[in-house]
C-alpha cells in the first residue's frame, strides 16, 4: 500500500523510507494535546512539545500518511522568506516587530539544519542561498527597490544586489541583467525531512495515527469516523486542506502549485548553468517560478498557473495539469535555451497550498476553547512551519518568549468571500498577473525598454515555493 504514495511527487518517489501507513486510531482517546495534520506544522509542534515536556500525552492524527500534503511535495526551499515582506509587516505592526520576524526566520533556517543533523535526518540540506534573477528592466527595477527597502531596515546583508556578471557566474540563465542574492536559504529534499521528522516525534513518545481522517474539530475535542479524541488543546495544522473541515471552508483558499523534475543532468550542463552551491533560484516575474538543483543533479522546477477550483475543492486529479507542466518546461527552456535538449521531464506532480485572505500567516491559541492553530504560509512554509511549531510549543506551555511576542501570534485573517465571488476573484487575479508578466516580456523585446522600465509599478508576486 505504501508504494501508492510514491506517486505523489518526485520527493516521495525518492524518499528513503517505508511509506506503509502506520496504524489508524481504532478507539476513543484522552490526551493533553491532539494535533490534526502530520505535515511540517503538526510534526514540528509535536517535536518541540515532547522535547520540552516528555510527560505530555500528545497524539497526531493524519488522514493519509505523514508528508502526504505540501510537506512532501513542495519546492524544497528552506528560506527566511515570510509571506509578508518586512515593509508590509512594518506598516501593519511597526518596525521592531517586522525586524524581529525577519530575524526569527533567519534563525529558523539554521534551526531546521541543526535538528536534521541532530536527529540523523539526511534531507540533503545545503545552505547555498537563493538568487532572484532580473531578466528584463522592469524586474531589475523591482529588485532594486526590494534591496533598498531591506537596507532601510538594516537588513542589507540578506538582500545583496549583484550585477549581471556576478549573477551569471552563480546562475548561467539567459538574459540576466542582475540578481538579488540572499544567503538565508537552504535547498533540501522535503519528503526526507518530513518523514524523518515523523520518526523523530515517535522516538520522543508521540503517538502518530495515520489514515485517520478528522471529520470535525470542536473545543477540546476531535472527531474521526470511528473515534472521539478529547484533549486539553486541539491544534489545527491542516494548511491547504483546512477547507475540508466543517466551519473552515472560507478560512483558507487552497491554490495549486505544480512542479516538474528533469532526469539527473550531466556535468556539462552544470558547467554552464552554475548553481554550484545548490543555490535555489527564481526570477522577478510576478507569477513566480522556483527551482533547485537537487543532490542528484536534477532540476526540480515549479510555479503557478493552475486555476483556483470552485468552492475550494481539492481532488487528486488537480495535482496534474498537462498545460501547466508544458508551460513550466517552456519556462525552464527559456532560462537555459542553449541546453534545451537536456531539459526533458522525468516526473510531474503538484498539490494545494494555503492562502489566507490577507496573505498573512498566523499562529495562535484560544485557551478557553482549547483550540490552537498555525498556517496560511502562502507557499513559504518549509521554514515558517518550524517557527510555528516552536511558537505553538511555547504558547501551549504558557511560556512568554520572543517567539510568542512576534506579530503573527494571534493574528486573524478575515474569511474569503463566498462563492462564486471567491472563484471569480482568484482566477481573475491569476489571469491579470499572467498578462502583466507577458506585457513586461514583450516590452523588454521592444526598442524603448531602456527608457521605460523604471516606470513599471511593483505589484504583489504570487509565491508558491514551499509549504
Amino acid at each position: 500500500m505504501g508504494e501508492d504514495y510514491r506517486g505523489l511527487s518526485h520527493w516521495m518517489a525518492t524518499v528513503d523510507d517505508d511509506l506503509t501507513p502506520r496504524p489508524s486510531l481504532s478507539g476513543d482517546l484522552d490526551v493533553d494535546v491532539a494535533i490534526v495534520g502530520a505535515g511540517y506544522t503538526g510534526l514540528w509542534t509535536a517535536y518541540y512539545l515532547a522535547g520540552a515536556d516528555p510527560t505530555l500525552r500528545i497524539a497526531v492524527l493524519e488522514a493519509e500518511i505523514a508528508g502526504y500534503g505540501a510537506s512532501g511535495r513542495n519546492g524544497g526551499w528552506c528560506s527566511a522568506f515570510f509571506p509578508q515582506s518586512v515593509a508590509e509587516l512594518a506598516s501593519r505592526h511597526g518596525r521592531p516587530a517586522a525586524v524581529a520576524t525577519h530575524r526569527a526566520m533567519v534563525s529558523t533556517v539554521e534551526e531546521v539544519g541543526r535538528v536534521a543533523a541532530a536527529e540523523g535526518i539526511d534531507c540533503h540540506f545545503a545552505k547555498g542561498g537563493t538568487l532572484t534573477l532580473a531578466r528584463n528592466g522592469a524586474q531589475l527595477a523591482r529588485l532594486r527597490s526590494e534591496v533598498d527597502k531591506m537596507a532601510a531596515f538594516g537588513l542589507g546583508d540578506d538582500a545583496v544586489l549583484l550585477d549581471a556578471a556576478a549573477a551569471r557566474e552563480r546562475c548561467g540563465a539567459s538574459e540576466v541583467l542582475g540578481a538579488v542574492y540572499s544567503p538565508q536559504c537552504a535547498a533540501l529534499h522535503p519528503a526526507r525531512l518530513v518523514r524523518g521528522l515523523a520518526h523523530a516525534v515517535q522516538r520522543r513518545g508521540v503517538s502518530l495515527f495515520e489514515q485517520t481522517a478528522v471529520t470535525r474539530l470542536s473545543p477540546h475535542m476531535v472527531q474521526t469516523g470511528q473515534s472521539t479524541v478529547r484533549a486539553e488543546v486541539v491544534v489545527r495544522a491542516t494548511e491547504g486542506y483546512t477547507p475540508r473541515l466543517p466551519g473552515f471552508r472560507r478560512a483558507i483558499a487552497p491554490v495549486y502549485s505544480l512542479m516538474i523534475a528533469t532526469p539527473p543532468l550531466p556535468p556539462s550542463f552544470w558547467a554552464r548553468a552554475g548553481l554550484s552551491r545548490r543555490e535555489t533560484f527564481t526570477d522577478g516575474r510576478r507569477l513566480i517560478i522556483y527551482g533547485q538543483r537537487t543532490a542528484d543533479d536534477r532540476l526540480a522546477f515549479g510555479g503557478r498557473g493552475a486555476p483556483y477550483h470552485f468552492s475550494s475543492r481539492i481532488r487528486p486529479s488537480f495535482d496534474r495539469d498537462p498545460r501547466v507542466f508544458a508551460a513550466l518546461r517552456r519556462s525552464l527552456v527559456e532560462l537555459f535555451p542553449d541546453q534545451a535538449d537536456l531539459l526533458t521531464i522525468d516526473r510531474t506532480w503538484g498539490g494545494p497550498l494555503g492562502i489566507p485572505r490577507d496573505w498573512h500567516p498566523s499562529v495562535g491559541l484560544d485557551r478557553a476553547r482549547g483550540l490552537a492553530w498555525a498556517g496560511g504560509y502562502v507557499g513559504d512554509g518549509v521554514a515558517t512551519a518550524n517557527l510555528a511549531g516552536r511558537t505553538l510549543a511555547d504558547l501551549l506551555r504558557g511560556v512568554d518568549s520572543d517567539l510568542t511576542r512576534l506579530p503573527w501570534v494571534g493574528h486573524h485573517s478575515r474569511p474569503w468571500e463566498p462563492e462564486p465571488l471567491r472563484w471569480l476573484g482568484a482566477n481573475a487575479v491569476l489571469r491579470l498577473i499572467a498578462l502583466a508578466d507577458a506585457r513586461e516580456a514583450r516590452a523588454a523585446r521592444g526598442p524603448d525598454v531602456r527608457r521605460s522600465w523604471t516606470k513599471v509599478p511593483c505589484r504583489r508576486r504570487v509565491d508558491p515555493r514551499s509549504s
